[in-house]
């Protein structure tokens, strides 16, 4: 067996009988530590730099600086585990209203979100909501749950150096680790409820993350954006997303107060 390879299976044999469970921000019961925090971080840096290898990036320097700006806004006010990273964003050509965040603090969006978020506090509120994926732990709990041991061996093949088998046997990392496959309906809606919290206490307005999902909810009319397809119920989840904004308008007042005044477009 190449030496790569019986790395990668004592290394799944250790972590995967890891496991342990813990409780989300909102309360939920998590299944998680099938890898590592700092194996999760590993993935989600060979995840990003597959996705800027094989999907092109945009070209306008002001939009690229806006999403950083964006981005690096609300990475300052995250708890002090998540502000130790050295938070990256890209912006990808592609005409589908999306955005992700992946572990080691990689932040991507696509060119299409442009459609439905118009302004700083829309923007904002797509990526609190895909960073309050990362900081809910959400791609941890889904490798727990979803790869069993033969998953976790390929994973961490790659992270050991056997990446061309692990593409053999199945593709990239990002497929690996089902990092951009849909999250499940309880996780969007925490990620609402954390991401709406984060933006606020950046200074962005609350407000904004009701105007955003109106607007995607819209832009599809009967037929709406495949990025909506397991989250909540558009109707139920900006009730939702409206009463928490009311009760997060001070929080964004104090954070503004404290001079955290977001002005990146």
């Amino acid at each position: 067996m190449p030496r790569a390879r019986l790395l990668a299976v004592l290394l799944a044999a250790s972590l995967v009988g890891a496991c342990a469970t813990t409780t989300s921000p909102t309360g939920r019961t998590q299944y998680v530590g099938a890898v590592s925090q700092a194996q999760l971080d590993q993935l989600g840096a060979k995840a990003f730099a597959e996705q800027k290898a094989t999907k092109p990036q945009a070209s306008d320097a002001a939009q690229r600086r806006y999403v950083a700006c964006v981005t690096d806004s609300i990475a300052a006010g995250l708890p002090a585990q998540w502000r130790t990273y050295r938070w990256e964003s890209a912006l990808f050509v592609d005409e589908e209203p999306n955005a992700f965040a992946l572990p080691g603090g990689k932040v991507g969006v696509y060119s299409g979100i442009f459609r439905v978020a118009r302004d700083q506090d829309q923007l904002a509120a797509v990526i609190a909501h895909e960073i309050g994926h990362v900081v809910a732990r959400h791609h941890d709990e889904r490798i727990t749950r979803q790869v069993g041991a033969a998953g976790a061996v390929q994973l961490l093949g790659a992270l050991a150096g056997d990446y061309g088998q692990v593409a053999a046997q199945g593709g990239s990392i990002l497929a690996q680790a089902g990092f951009l496959l849909p999250n499940s309906r309880a996780q969007e809606t925490e990620a609402d409820v954390v991401g709406q919290q984060l933006m606020a206490e950046a200074g962005y307005d609350p407000r904004g993350a009701v105007v955003l999902w109106r607007n995607m909810a819209e832009l599809g009319g009967a037929r709406p954006p495949r990025w909506l397809s397991t989250h909540p119920e558009p109707a139920s989840r900006l009730r939702e997303l409206d009463a928490r904004a009311a009760s997060l308008v001070p929080v964004m007042e104090q954070a503004r107060r404290a001079g955290r005044m977001p002005r990146c477009r």
